[in-house]
């Protein structure tokens, strides 16, 4: 189990997160300026919203659905989705 952490910066410093290894897995702990962005998914992802509102539009859904502090959504792996951010936002991504 690593103990070090690894910063990441996506869309010119707009998303940042911090990747951690604990008896849980592996996840990301993060925060997305407003905006709107497209993100890749290699494995399931767990993606839950700490603080702020996401608006998401789901792999082969047409309609974008709104997830607010405390709700969860998930992607399978080798998938894309959008997301847009109309305020600050803290995230956690969990992955399977």
């Amino acid at each position: 189990m690593s103990t070090a952490l690894t910063v990441n910066s996506y869309f010119n410093d707009q998303v940042k997160s911090i990747a951690l290894e604990n008896a849980e897995g592996t996840s990301t702990v993060g925060v997305m300026a407003v905006g709107e962005y497209e993100f890749g998914t290699s494995q399931r992802e767990y993606m839950t919203v700490v603080s702020g509102a996401l608006t998401v539009k789901l792999p082969a859904q047409t309609d974008w659905k709104s997830f607010a502090k405390g709700d969860t959504f998930i992607v399978e792996a080798n998938q894309s989705f959008q997301v847009k951010v109309e305020e600050t936002t803290a995230y956690l991504c969990r992955y399977e």
